[in-house]
């Protein structure tokens, strides 16, 4: 579990600022659940034989002996919210939402035992359109953050019935190269033979090649489905690929799924993923009723921000040189005047007291664009001497009425 420092901060607040803005665009709404919920709603919903469940949540019983669970993602815990809160069966739901998730598992690049994630949902539209407008809307945000190297995979999993019967011979299938397959692999075979196909060991992946293909057990519904997402993403001008083999984690998607990939994140290279899952509501004690989503890891997406140098560091406009206890009370006093009048400035105010080598250093090193001088003589004639901290350019001596012109002058050529 990592501190996000100030030096990082400029990543995450460009990441979160521009899917604020794409997200509303769209329609979405915000919302904010709690980071515990009661184990229930995530082992119900996700499902008891995945590795989530069995491996990763972090849980306790509590003081009245109810076992909680620290969320490990945030579909589950946004399907109790808008059932606890008679959110759902109006119109179709469109909400989004920030925040961290917890998971016990193998920390590895892009990923801590705490990470966040950001997440939008749309409950109650049962056909392909919003799919299709999710997947764009994700595209959308690419662009916004000027990552254009993302690769999209889809797939369908088809309904439970579909599903249960591909399973069957799916199991058939790696119980006949059991042999072959690592301890691990094995293990997950008895569990959960679906994941097996989420693989990323390379031997595995080979005898994959001849196991049979979900998309050959699907009906004429779920094929529609599929195909209806498929024209409107060709309509829509997105690229993306057929992924036989892609599946989710979770037991509670269906129908189509899909995700991004970057190349440039090593074997984790997942940065958002989601899809279809209309019987979570119903899971959860609901009636049914349709839900679609996505989910992106905020680690993996700001180390591809990082990587591109599109943020830096937020520094101040201006440090105030003070010199004396006069200066100091002047100093403070105009700062809150000009922070009044110009939306948005940043001043560092010098603490306590200094030298003036020692306050320009402070300047200096604060990234700060321009010093602005006070001392005796600048009080007596009510002047700022001001210093570019960035420029080659020799001091001036400003009057006060003219500070703030002077000041958005500066600001605009910035």
């Amino acid at each position: 579990m990592h501190d996000i420092l100030p030096a990082d901060i400029a990543a995450w607040h460009l990441l979160e600022s521009r899917a604020r803005s794409v997200f509303a665009s769209y329609g979405f709404e915000e919302i904010r659940i709690p980071l515990l919920e009661k184990t229930e709603v995530f082992t119900r919903a996700i499902g008891n034989a995945t590795d989530v469940v069995e491996k990763e949540m972090y849980s306790f019983d509590d003081r009245n002996g109810d076992s909680l669970s620290l969320r490990p993602e945030g579909t589950a815990g946004i399907v109790r919210a808008v059932l606890q809160n008679g959110l759902l069966y109006g119109n179709p739901l469109r909400l989004w939402y920030a925040g961290p998730m917890f998971r016990h598992e193998r920390p590895q690049k892009g990923r801590t035992r705490q990470f966040h994630q950001i997440g939008a949902e749309v409950f109650g539209a049962a056909g392909p359109d919003v799919d299709a407008e999710l997947i764009v809307m994700a595209e959308r945000l690419w662009r916004e953050l000027g990552l254009n190297e993302l690769r999209l995979e889809i797939n369908s999993l088809g309904n439970s019935t579909e599903r249960a019967t591909y399973r069957d011979e799916l199991l058939r299938y790696l119980v006949s190269v059991s042999a072959e397959l690592d301890e691990e692999t094995r293990k997950r075979v008895e569990r959960n033979p679906l994941r097996v196909l989420d693989s990323k060991d390379q031997h595995v992946l080979s005898l994959l090649e001849d196991a049979p293909v979900l998309a050959e057990f699907l009906g004429e519904e779920s094929i529609a489905h599929f195909e209806g997402l498929r024209y409107l993403l060709d309509r829509l001008a997105v690229e993306y690929q057929v992924n036989n083999r892609l599946v989710r984690g979770l037991d509670y998607y269906s129908q189509c799924v899909f995700e991004w990939v970057s190349n440039d994140l090593g074997a984790q290279g997942t940065v958002c993923a989601g899809g279809r899952y209309d019987s979570l509501v119903e899971l959860q004690g609901g009636k049914p009723w349709s839900g679609v989503g996505f989910a992106m890891g905020q680690e993996r997406l700001v180390e591809l921000i990082r990587n591109q140098g599109q943020t830096s560091r937020a520094e101040p406009h201006v440090y105030m040189v003070l010199a004396g206890t006069r200066a100091n009370a002047s100093g403070i006093e105009l700062a809150e005047k000009l922070r009044n009048q110009i939306t948005g400035l940043s001043i560092i105010c010098n603490p306590g007291d200094g030298s003036f080598k020692s306050q320009f250093k402070r300047a200096d090193r604060s990234g700060a664009g321009l010093a602005f001088v006070i001392g005796e003589e600048e009080l007596e004639n009510a002047t700022v001497t001001i210093k570019r901290l960035r420029e080659d350019e020799p001091q001036e001596k400003i009057e006060l009425p003219r500070l703030v012109g002077w000041l958005n002058e500066w600001l605009e050529r910035q």
